[in-house]
């Protein structure tokens, strides 16, 4: 079977990227030999990208292209900015742990989900990658689960500037006080609460301890500069930590703030690990 001529013109020839480091976070069959991927790369942000032969059973991309494991890819260059799709041209495995799998699963694809649905493509992201690499680490542990989760839910809405500051509230710039009760808004930002646990619209409360607390983890001078980001330096084990105390009420507000921003309330991870927990 020949490949479609339509997306063989969308792709690039010639020329090439220098390596960078990458993880497949959705692929999808292009014709009987070859695969279409969505991967987040540390320079390049997500990009869509053809591996052309790597269905065969012979292909040394075959055992490459999985989820959850860090790669190393080359692409051919670009025939202009419009071009969507990318040529992969080289992959090989980058090192480190592998990634535990089990329990572990469904949440990694929910990450995956994420930033599918969040990410503009070819928007760098080098904090969030590294923060996204010490998430599926910190899966494997079943007591930080839920905390690596909503560090990196709050990563995330930080980095695409959909969270504000969490040490100010919002409209008026007063500073957040320990021990004060607010609630986090997607439109309003941080505002002050009724009492700590109780919100006249229904919403999840946090003390102002923990917003400081996160605020802090998310807010250090490096995370604005991408040369100093490196493998393993992320906010994430600081935010996991400053998350632990509010990790209920955390849970109800970043699904409130990712839903706001996604534009629905279907995740189809969320949906498949909601009716694996019915009887």
């Amino acid at each position: 079977m020949t490949e479609p001529r339509t997306s063989v013109r969308s792709v690039s020839r010639g020329g090439s990227r220098g390596p960078t480091p990458a993880y497949v976070l959705h692929s999808h069959d292009w014709s009987e030999s070859s695969l279409i991927l969505d991967m987040f790369c540390r320079e390049q942000g997500r990009v869509v990208a053809i591996a052309k032969g790597a269905k065969r059973p012979y292909s040394q991309l075959r055992p490459v292209l999985m989820p959850f494991q860090r790669i190393s890819v080359g692409f051919g260059s670009k025939r202009g900015d419009d071009v969507e799709v990318w040529l992969l041209r080289q992959a090989e495995w980058a090192g480190g742990p592998a990634f535990c799998g089990g329990d572990a699963l469904l949440p990694g694809f929910y990450l995956n989900e994420l930033l599918m649905k969040l990410l503009p493509r070819h928007d760098p992201h080098p904090v969030l990658f590294e923060a996204y690499a010490d998430t599926l680490q910190a899966l494997s542990e079943p007591g930080l689960l839920h905390a690596a989760l909503r560090a990196f839910e709050l990563i995330l809405l930080r980095q695409l500037g959909h969270l504000p500051d969490l040490a100010l509230q919002t409209l008026d710039g007063q500073p957040v006080r320990a021990g004060e009760p607010y609630e986090l808004h997607p439109e309003l930002g941080v505002r002050p609460a009724h009492r700590l646990g109780e919100s006249g619209e229904g919403a999840s409360v946090l003390n102002g301890s923990v917003l400081l607390a996160m605020e802090d983890s998310l807010s250090d001078g490096w995370l604005n500069d991408a040369r100093r980001v490196k493998p393993g330096h992320s906010p994430l084990p600081s935010l996991m930590a400053a998350c632990v105390p509010a990790l209920g009420d955390l849970k109800a507000i970043t699904r409130t703030l990712l839903h706001y921003h996604l534009g629905t309330n279907t995740l189809r991870t969320r949906q498949l690990m909601m009716e694996l927990q019915q009887p």
